[in-house]
């Protein structure tokens, strides 16, 4: 099958089908994160350049990928503490007047019934495109492993050691970050908070919390925090910040 990709600012009439995307392969408590709340739909209109789809030919979109040009000294202690760090700094350098220096990718999402076919690599070699284009000076990702939520006890400083026998990562979204050149920086602990009542999280994540305590929920790469006296559940999502050197 014949695929093309296309901009937000190419294609804004494909920016329904790219929202309805993330909803359908993300876990859902995923949708609640504050920071992306204020700032996700303004993602596609101040940057719209760098939000695109991955489109059949029929204009089905089956791919999205989000970034954003932000201002990064190339130091690991310049790094944003995570994603809602890099996506509320995006902006905020904007408002600012400082020059960004690269581009950071937010997110890449295939459709299910696209998945495994390597289209998620395509995505990152666009982005990677899109960086050079622009003029800046690489790709930083705070990448979320995907079979990390499979080992949610596991520190992520040792899930990050499993290598296969020829020294690639273990972990399949890492693996295709590296095979295309990334390289470990460092470990985003706190990457993305999402908060909620106790009552949200039972929606959520179609559980029950019956007191307080740490809970192992589908779809998280580590606990979630449940406090039933406060009426409060906290999740804190680990990444890996990569860079793409071009």
């Amino acid at each position: 099958m014949a695929y093309r990709i296309l901009t937000m600012e190419e294609r804004p009439d494909l920016k329904p089908q790219v929202h309805r995307l993330n909803p359908a392969v993300w876990p859902g408590f995923m949708l609640h994160d504050a920071v992306s709340a204020r700032y996700w739909r303004q993602l596609f209109k101040t940057f719209a350049g760098f939000q695109i789809a991955l489109c059949d030919e029929n204009d089905n979109v089956v791919g999205a990928g989000s970034s954003i040009p932000i201002a990064w000294d190339g130091s690991e202690g310049g790094l944003p503490d995570g994603w809602d760090a890099a996506l509320e700094g995006g902006f905020r350098d904007l408002e600012d007047g400082r020059q960004a220096t690269v581009l950071c990718g937010l997110s890449v999402s295939i459709s299910r019934a696209h998945q495994g076919q390597g289209l998620s690599g395509i995505m990152i070699r666009e982005i990677k495109s899109l960086a050079a284009g622009g003029g800046y000076t690489g790709l930083i990702a705070p990448v979320r492993p995907t079979l990390k939520s499979a080992y949610p006890l596991i520190p992520m400083e040792n899930y990050i050691g499993w290598k296969h026998a020829d020294g690639s990562p273990f972990d399949p979204w890492l693996n295709v970050h590296y095979k295309l050149g990334g390289r470990f920086m460092k470990i985003a602990p706190v990457s993305m908070v999402i908060f909620g009542s106790v009552g949200e999280w039972e929606e959520w994540t179609n559980m029950r919390f019956p007191e307080t305590g740490k809970y192992i929920v589908p779809g998280a790469l580590s606990p979630v925090e449940i406090d039933c006296e406060r009426d409060e559940g906290r999740y804190e999502d680990p990444n890996v910040w990569m860079n793409h050197r071009l």
